[in-house]
This record gives structure tokens, sequence and C-alpha cells, in this order.
């Protein structure tokens, strides 16, 4: 279960150097807009210092990360969901995602051009959400033509999917993100497969000049005003620099991060707090084999945990030997965590935690 990420933005405000950052993929990346023509892909792992720790501890011959995958389309302008600029063909690629990262260019440059010819993050927030919206719109008005028909003459759950589509569409006319819309659990289910763009929890990222690192500066309290509003989360990050300490050798990246006084690159930051954004959590698996990373929502219990796995460890599941990653680090791994009474053997009904070491027991 990786982690999929949808990057959108108007251009030039850092979108491409940030998936540059994130995914060493080389997009390309330049001072005019619509330079990226076709949406990029990237699969990156999603390094954890503490799955590093227990590879060591362990001895591991292998150390596996979940995944991040990312999609960076073209930067949209004004009226891109009627098709100016490159047009709404792009907001497709993100439909699939399973949350938004809105890039918001928080840093002044004379040298790189803005499309709307100054920096002002309400703007540009504002006109990112109003092509998001309208093409939920869109989507929205052309499935409510077909169902209403059906609704009309009583069938169930044409009349729920109907109920349905009369809320989400009367929120996006007052231009209401769908995130921010309580919709029951039955009205969730009834738009899923629509892929709405705007029910998907967005991570506002504040790209600031290497200057601004660490300060509160005005545009940045402007994003995270409207984040709050907006139901999403923010991130501040120098996307510039996060550039340059992805193409450093681990060595020389920390090295790096201890001259800017930095603890660790931006871009974890972000990681975890798209991982916040989604309720998702990480639980390891353990061995001389390998160390693993897996990734689960929160509140999940053992037999899902297992099954992120494998599908016959959630059927065949028995028990899973679970030690606290605290536990496994300070003893000096599995014997010692054992030995100290720090393993414990956990049933159907427990809820994996965060950093929880497990070895699960199943029936063939």
């Amino acid at each position: 279960m990786g982690l999929s990420v949808g990057i959108v933005g108007l251009p030039n405000v850092g979108k491409s150097t940030i998936f540059n950052a994130l995914t060493a993929a080389g997009a390309q990346s330049a001072n005019y807009p619509f330079c990226t023509i076709e949406p990029n892909v990237g699969i990156v792992p999603v390094v954890d210092q503490r799955l590093d720790k227990l590879a060591k501890i362990a001895d591991s011959r292998q150390t596996i990360y979940t995944d991040l995958k990312v999609v960076d389309i073209a930067g949209l302008v004004r009226g891109a969901s009627k098709g100016e600029g490159l047009g709404n063909q792009f907001l497709a690629n993100i439909r699939e995602t399973d949350a938004i990262l809105h890039v918001v260019r928080c840093f002044e440059d004379p040298n790189v051009v803005h499309v709307e010819h100054s920096v002002d993050p309400t703007r540009d927030i504002e006109i990112i959400e109003t092509e998001l919206l309208l093409a939920d719109l869109d989507t929205l008005n052309k499935r409510n033509e077909r169902i209403s028909k059906m609704a009309r003459v009583g069938q169930k759950d044409a009349v729920l999917m109907a109920e349905a589509l009369q809320k989400a569409i009367a929120a996006v006319d007052q231009g209401t993100p769908l995130r921010a819309v309580e919709f029951t659990a039955d009205e969730k289910g009834a738009l899923r497969e629509l892929n709405l763009i705007t029910v998907k929890p967005v991570l506002f990222v504040a790209n600031v000049g290497e200057g601004d690192l660490g300060a509160d500066t005005p545009n940045v309290k402007v994003v995270r005003a409207i984040a709050k509003e907006k139901h999403g989360e923010v991130v501040v990050i120098c996307g510039e620099l996060e550039a340059q300490i992805s193409t450093l050798p681990p060595d020389e990246r920390r090295e790096f991060l201890s001259e800017m006084g930095l603890s660790e690159p931006g871009l974890d930051v972000l990681i975890r707090a798209a991982y916040r954004l989604l309720g998702l959590e990480t639980f390891f698996t353990v061995g001389p084999k390998e160390a693993r990373a897996w990734t689960i929502r929160v509140g999940a219990k053992a037999p899902e945990a297992a099954g992120a796995i494998h599908s016959d460890f959630e059927r065949g599941f028995i028990r899973a030997e679970t030690i606290a990653y605290e536990d496994y680090v300070s003893l000096g791994g599995e014997q010692p965590a054992r030995a100290a009474g720090k393993l414990r053997s956990e049933g159907k009904e427990y809820e994996v935690q965060d950093g929880d070491v497990i070895l699960f027991r199943f029936n063939v």
C-alpha cells in the first residue's frame, strides 16, 4: 500500500523542481510556462531512518523502504478546466492519486517569471482551487444528467447517488472543496467511483527562498491561514535547496544539512505530513534476510497489517509477535527484547502502532 500524490500549482512555482528532488527522476525544469508537457511519474523509496537502525541491529542483508508515487502535471492557469493553457487533460492524471500536493510560490525572484506577474499566494491558490472545483463540477453534472432519470423512476441506488450528487454540486457551486463537506458513509461510497479531485486531502507546500527558511514570512502566514480554511495542511520547504540536497551522496548530505542548520531534508518532513494527512502509518518486519517497511492505515488491526504483506497472512492469521520500535532499538534486537519481556503476543483485535516490529504467525 504505497502512497500516491499528485503535484499541482501554477507554472513556475517550483513543482518540477520539487518533483526532481523527490524522485531524482530528472524532470525538465525551466523558466517559462508549460515546460512540463507530459505528466512526469516517479517512484521513490520513502527513506525511514528507523528502518536503517533496525537493519543495522539485525544485520539485515537488505533494506526495503515503502514507495511514494509522485505525479507532476503541467502548470495550471486560469481557464484550464475550459481548455486554456494545456487544458484539463492533465487533471485526469491526478484523479487516481491519494492526495494533492499544492505547491505555492512564496519566494521573490525577478529572474523567474510569474505567470500572473507577481507573487500573491491568495490569488494563486484561488486560481488552482477554482480550476479543480470546475473540473469536479463538470464531472458531477455529467453524472447527474445520467443518474437523475434513473432516480425519478425510484431505483434505490440511483436515488442515493442523485442525493449525493446534489449535495456535492451545491457545495462546489459555493466554492467549497469537497474535502470540507460532511458526507455520510453511503454518500462517500456513491461518489467514490467519480475520483473527484477536491475530495482528496491537500497538503499546501509553501516554496520559499533559501534565506526565508525557518521564518514565518507574510506569504507563509497567508498559506497557513488558507490551508486551515480549506481543511489542508502546510509544509514549508525551499525547493531549490532540496534539489541540491537530493543530488549529494549520503555522507555529504549529512554534512551539508548540518552546515545549513537543518536536522533533516524538508522532503522528509513533507512525506511524513502526507502520511498524517492520509491517516497512514508504518510497521516493520526485520530479520537477517531483510528489514522492510510496510504502510497501513492508522487503526488497522493485526490481520489487516498481515494482509499488507500477503493475503494468505491475513486469511491464516494466528497472532502477531510484536516489539515496540523503541524497545527493539534500546534493548538491541529481538532476543534481548524477548528476554526483557518486551515481546508481546497480540491477537486479532490488536491495533498496530506506528513503528511496531512484527513477526506474524499464520496457518497456510
